[in-house]
Parts: C-alpha cells; sequence; structure tokens
C-alpha cells in the first residue's frame, strides 16, 4: 500500500481468495483492504498512538440519518461524557479533498455535533474546529492531543 503523512504502523493483514483484509481493532475483525480502509486504518492508529484516544471511545463506520437518507459516517470520537470530539472523514489517496468532500462532511456533521472535523486522504489532514453560535468553522493546524 501507498505511504501516508501518519507514522508507520504495524496492523494484521491476510490474504483471502486472492484479496487483502486488514484487522480493524475497533471494529474487531478484518476488513477488506481498498485505498480508502489503508487511510482509515492509519487514522485510527494516529488517533489512539499520537492523539491518546481510548480505543473505547472510538467507533468506526457506523449508520446515521440525515434528512431521512442512511449515511454512513468514518470515524467518531467521542468524549467520556457522550458528546462528540471529532468527526473523522476519510478519502482515498486517489480523492483530492476539495468542498465536495467539506460539503459532505457538514451534512454528517449536522447530526452528529462534533467540536471538531478531520478529513484526510492519507496524503494531506485538514482540521476544522466548529463554532456553533456563528456557524462557522475555522481551520487549525491541529486539534488539542485528547485528554
Amino acid at each position: 500500500m501507498i505511504d501516508l503523512c501518519f507514522p508507520n504502523y504495524e496492523f494484521r493483514i491476510k490474504n483471502r481468495h486472492n484479496k487483502k483484509y486488514i484487522f480493524d481493532l475497533i471494529r474487531k475483525k478484518f476488513i477488506l483492504l481498498t485505498h480508502e480502509e489503508w487511510v482509515r486504518q492509519n487514522c485510527i492508529m494516529f488517533l489512539i498512538n499520537e492523539q491518546k484516544v481510548p480505543k473505547v471511545l472510538i467507533n468506526v463506520e457506523k449508520k446515521i440519518k440525515v434528512n431521512n437518507l442512511t449515511k454512513r459516517y468514518d470515524i467518531i470520537v467521542y468524549k467520556p461524557n457522550g458528546s462528540v470530539f471529532l468527526l473523522v472523514e476519510c478519502k482515498s489517496p486517489k480523492i483530492n479533498i476539495n468542498q465536495e468532500t467539506f460539503n459532505q462532511i457538514s451534512i454528517y456533521n449536522s447530526e452528529i455535533i462534533a467540536e471538531y472535523l478531520m478529513l484526510t486522504n492519507g496524503l494531506f489532514n485538514y482540521y476544522c474546529s466548529i463554532d456553533y453560535s456563528n456557524q462557522c468553522y475555522k481551520f487549525v493546524k491541529d486539534f488539542p492531543k485528547y485528554k
């Protein structure tokens, strides 16, 4: 797989029926290793190892209802009180992060109400804090380490 902007992590990878699968620590199962999944798994490891997020507060690929449509977010990091610290949208390294990507995460966040957003294609990471009172995003260099 392609080198990403995250540190190098060790992963459990296996081959089955001529396809590669990667073990997801959060979902506790092997997942088909696509380019987007490679980014997602590296991001999960980044959150656990660099941001010090407890695994039990990370949720991966769950369905949500947005405007009566079923959507699926990539990663959510919760605070111990149950509020959402971070919503992450992962894309394949082949996909550029653009306005359409920001629109997608914004729509998801209209239901999730996260404190921070992260968009990544594994090559570039973008972080936003959200000012709900003024209804705007503020790009930040990084989000604070999870406490």
